[in-house]
């Protein structure tokens, strides 16, 4: 074993040393080219997200048509819009509206709420509204962070496509597992990212440079801590004047990410209509969507 070990970390040593040869070389090759100071920053932050969101065999093909157009245009106007939502109902209700819910947004039409449930709007635009200074900056340095890189490399599209069904999931699993709570934020959608990232790190852990690979599993496993410790916390503490919110969407998002996420982020240099992990992911997903379906309309409590 020991020696599997010593194997192990020669191959590692060489591929760092590798890399590092490669790009010395390819910052000497941009300054005879007169390719200039700006490529090459560009460049390198290019090779600091692939290694951060790509395991080693997937970086060269990165590396190779890397750009930033599209740019990440999907999760940042997504985090603007939450913004905007979020300062328009502060500034209506600016004495409390700040740190905690209030009627304003309560009686919002983009909230999820279980009286009004065929507004069938509600189990997508809720993520637009937040619960107080918290919630939002938590949602939003998170998708961010988290977003921005992996727009980058695996684009619009893609990411969106993983937010939207961590959203959609948050919001069927809190009209099953908690049907007569209020839902508001876009933790469904963080999450969603968080655990698709999680699961490709996961799995890729000794190809995505093992000791930033730990680090990065505790800061993501603090964060959730933390967050899933703030939705408890509303969701049963909160207090007698206040309204409690549900926080079943946490959990089905990170489920819809360590799913859909994980295949869609797995298929970075590969067709993704054309794997079908992909597409039993889909259909796992979509039983659980129609299930869901099924049981608001026939089966809720809150009918």
């Amino acid at each position: 074993m020991a020696a599997v070990h010593d194997l192990e970390m020669e191959s590692m040593n060489l591929n760092m040393g590798r890399e590092m040869k490669e790009e010395l070389e390819e910052e000497e090759k941009m300054r005879e080219d007169g390719g200039g100071k700006d490529r090459a920053k560009s460049r390198k932050v290019h090779r600091i997200v692939s290694k951060w969101m790509l395991p080693e065999k997937a970086r060269g093909t990165y590396l190779e048509r890397a750009n930033c157009f599209p740019p990440p245009v999907f999760i940042i106007s997504i985090s603007l819009a939450e913004l905007a939502v979020f300062i328009y109902y502060a500034v209506w209700k600016p004495q409390k509206q700040w740190i905690t819910l209030d009627t304003g947004i309560l009686e919002s039409p983009f909230i999820y709420s279980p009286e009004k449930r065929e507004e069938a709007w509600r189990f997508i635009s809720y993520m637009l509204v937040h619960a107080g200074v918290q919630h939002i900056l938590g949602n939003l340095c998170m998708q961010l962070v988290l977003g921005i890189p992996l727009e980058m490399v695996h684009k619009g599209l893609r990411v969106g496509l993983v937010y939207l069904a961590g959203v959609i999931a948050g919001s069927l699993a809190s009209s099953i597992f908690d049907p007569l709570r209020y839902l508001v934020g876009a933790s469904g959608g963080v999450y969603a990212l968080m655990g698709g990232y999680f699961m490709n790190v996961l799995v890729n852990f000794r190809e995505m440079i093992p000791a930033f690979g730990i680090f990065r599993l505790l800061v993501i496993i603090l964060i959730i801590v933390l967050d899933m410790g703030f939705a408890l916390y509303r969701r049963f503490f909160v207090p007698e004047d206040g309204s409690p919110v549900s926080f079943a969407a946490h959990v089905a998002g990170g489920f819809a990410g360590m799913s859909i996420g994980y295949t869609v982020f797995s298929c970075f240099d590969k067709a993704l209509l054309k794997d079908p992990r992909f597409w039993i992911a889909i259909a796992a997903y979509l039983a659980c969507v129609l299930f869901a379906v099924f049981f608001n309309i026939f089966l809720s409590p809150a009918n």
